[in-house]
């Protein structure tokens, strides 16, 4: 196997494993749903809850369910058009769209096998304020898509340097 692809489906591969796993660990150690289990104080915690929507409660209406599945699989087919096209040596933007494969791929697998909605456990906060509960694939989407986002910049930033700016007189194509 070439190692672009090695890299991208271990990284993949082990981001589905580990919040799969994670997920099951939330769902048969955390029941009841909404109880808080303090980890570090209450700074971190893990409270099982079921998301049916989107990221933080985002919702499409009664068939949000639906629509984020033909969301997730749509950005997958634009990630994996993504992979096909970066070079082989381009280690952070593989690892960065690997990442975001593999967080989507968890959440998707939720929404197929039940209405409840996505598996979120990850709670983070002081007090009553709180960040929205999450999950691992929540946070490899983030973590890559953050990833992905600074290389494309950087390398339109480097692009756009490269490329001498129009001189003012053929900004514009008037006539004379």
């Amino acid at each position: 196997m070439p190692q672009r692809a090695n890299r991208f489906w271990t990284i993949l591969l082990t981001t589905v494993l580990v919040d799969v796993t994670s997920k099951r660990f939330a769902v048969s150690e955390l029941s009841p749903p909404y109880v808080p289990h303090n980890i570090i104080d209450d700074v971190l915690r893990f409270t099982l809850a079921y998301n049916p929507e989107g990221a933080m409660s985002f919702s499409l209406g009664p068939s949000s369910r639906w629509w984020f599945v033909f969301l997730s699989l749509g950005t997958l087919f634009v990630l994996g058009y993504m992979y096909r096209q970066t070079p082989r040596e381009d280690r952070f933007q593989i690892a960065s769209i690997a990442l975001i494969c593999g967080g989507a791929v968890g959440n998707l697998l939720d929404r197929l096998r039940w209405a409840r909605g996505v598996v979120d456990f990850i709670d983070i906060g002081v007090g009553t304020h709180r960040f929205w509960t999450f999950n691992f694939a929540d946070l490899a989407v983030t973590l890559g898509t953050a990833m992905l986002t600074w290389i494309l910049c950087v390398r339109a930033a480097k692009e756009e340097r490269r490329t001498p700016a129009l001189a003012p007189s053929q900004a514009f194509d008037e006539p004379n």
